[in-house]
């Protein structure tokens, strides 16, 4: 699937067929340094046609709708034709649909995009990566104007236990889950002690929310 020796002609949904690890993909593109990209329909696991030639596979018109032509167009034929048969067709992957569901990757993403811009300190700030004994684990340290990040993903099959020490920072003794309710303390050693699923991620800032109340409360005297 390798196209003029420097991309594939496929989108990531058929490729991985598998929401836990897709999501996983996305987690980690909105958590490294420099700017993320994503290709229209990305969003929403939009799949590819083969039978169309070179980057045209992965062009075809988005999907908004179940109504004709994906509701991209009220022409009865478009330049590239719509998926319109198989797991991805537009009646089952469109915008409209998953607008309706809780658990869809749209809300999802929405979600993972508003917290990527919550977390300027990914964007701006410095890194380092974190000594893990697990292979299968990527965890990285950002800091940034005195605010800290720890973003920890696993790629592995299997559930792992992690133990990590953060340097400096006081407030490294916690930290505050920001895809969930749960807090870690470090133990009496200043150790982190971390179980993760399989192909599954955390999002973490050190020490408490101040950061993103003080964030809040800006923008409200703002909007005044």
């Amino acid at each position: 699937m390798q196209l003029y020796g420097r991309g594939i002609r496929r989108r990531l949904a058929p490729m991985l067929r598998n929401l836990p690890q897709i999501k996983l993909a996305y987690s980690l593109l909105f958590s490294l340094p420099g700017t993320p990209v994503m290709r229209y329909g990305d969003e929403i696991g939009m799949g590819d046609d083969l039978d169309l030639k070179e980057r045209e596979a992965v062009r075809t018109p988005m999907q908004w709708s179940n109504d004709a032509q994906a509701g991209f167009s009220a022409s009865k034929k478009t330049i590239l034709p719509v998926i319109d048969h198989g797991p991805y067709a537009y009646k089952d992957v469109n915008v409209e649909a998953q607008l309706r569901s809780r658990d869809s990757l749209l809300l999802w993403t929405t979600n993972i995009i508003r917290l990527r811009k919550e977390c300027p300190e990914i964007g701006w700030g410095d890194w380092e990566l974190i000594k893990v004994d697990s292979p299968g684990i990527l965890a990285i340290h950002y800091t940034w104007q005195g605010n800290n990040l720890v973003i920890i993903h696993n790629f592995n099959d299997k559930a792992h236990r992690i133990a990590f020490k953060l340097k400096g920072d006081k407030r490294g003794d916690r930290l505050v889950n920001l895809l969930s309710v749960e807090d870690c303390e470090a133990d009496e050693k200043g150790f982190h002690r971390i179980a993760i699923e399989a192909f599954s991620y955390r999002w973490y800032r050190v020490g408490d929310m101040s950061y993103i109340i003080h964030r809040t409360e800006t923008k409200v005297k703002v909007g005044e």
